[in-house]
């Protein structure tokens, strides 16, 4: 029997669940892959897996969001090898990437499943890499590190917490979330640049370093607030 892959994007509607977000991530985990096309048209029983497991494998912008998590360990050694404009030239392309496969992916109706994964965990693991990487070298502040790492782990564990009880949290994209991931992006590259081509910018640098940490603060007090609500809302229901 053919299982309707629209079965998960019925229960996220109905929850009103972001697939992008990670509550949409946690959802999608939750069932079985799909067997239908990305442009939704049923497979034969016969070769329903085998067809729609090479659909995403060549899905381009799938291809581009792996080539980008490939570079994550590159970075990483060009990072701890003092290398730092071979990092600043890799990181700056996995960016341009990113707008490239997001851009793919809607303009010609390629988004998939798998995409749905790959995407939002190859930008934590490119931006946490690199700053937990900079900051076991010394080159930003440690606080900065365990700031900007500590929040993905208590939103990431704040939402599996209210799956765990049995009160799923609806997690959008919140403006200054996004304007926290701009700022993080532009620091490391600010900080990669400077390192790499040997350019002084401490008052830029100095001004982005505060950006960041401000955002991030304002961004974990609004999820925070967001899951306090959700949870009590939750909780007065008879």
């Amino acid at each position: 029997m053919i299982r309707d892959a629209r079965i998960p994007e019925k229960i996220m509607r109905r929850q009103n669940v972001t697939p992008g977000s990670y509550v949409g991530i946690a959802s999608r985990a939750m069932v079985q892959a799909p067997l239908y096309s990305a442009r939704g048209d049923a497979f034969p029983a016969s070769d329903a897996g085998a067809r729609a497991r090479a659909g995403i494998a060549l899905s381009i912008p799938n291809l581009i969001t792996l080539g980008r998590i490939l570079l994550v360990p590159i970075v990483v050694w060009a990072i701890a090898s003092g290398t730092m404009w071979i990092a600043f030239v890799l990181f700056l392309t996995a960016g341009i990437s990113d707008a490239v496969d997001g851009y793919l992916a809607k303009r010609f109706h390629m988004t998939t499943m798998l995409g749905a994964y790959l995407d939002p965990l190859a930008d934590k693991a490119l931006i946490v890499s690199i700053y937990l990487t900079l900051g076991i070298n010394g080159l930003i502040p440690g606080w900065l590190v365990i700031l900007v790492v500590s929040r993905d782990i208590m939103i990431i564990g704040a939402v599996m917490l209210s799956w765990l009880v049995g009160s799923p949290l609806t997690v959008k994209p919140l403006l200054v979330s996004k304007l926290n991931t701009v700022a993080q992006i532009v620091f490391a590259c600010v900080v990669l640049g400077t390192l790499g081509f040997g350019y002084k910018l401490p008052m830029l640098t100095l001004v982005l370093m505060g950006l960041v940490a401000a955002l991030t603060l304002l961004s974990v007090a609004a999820y925070v607030a967001e899951w306090v609500r959700h949870m009590n809302s939750t909780a007065a229901k008879p």
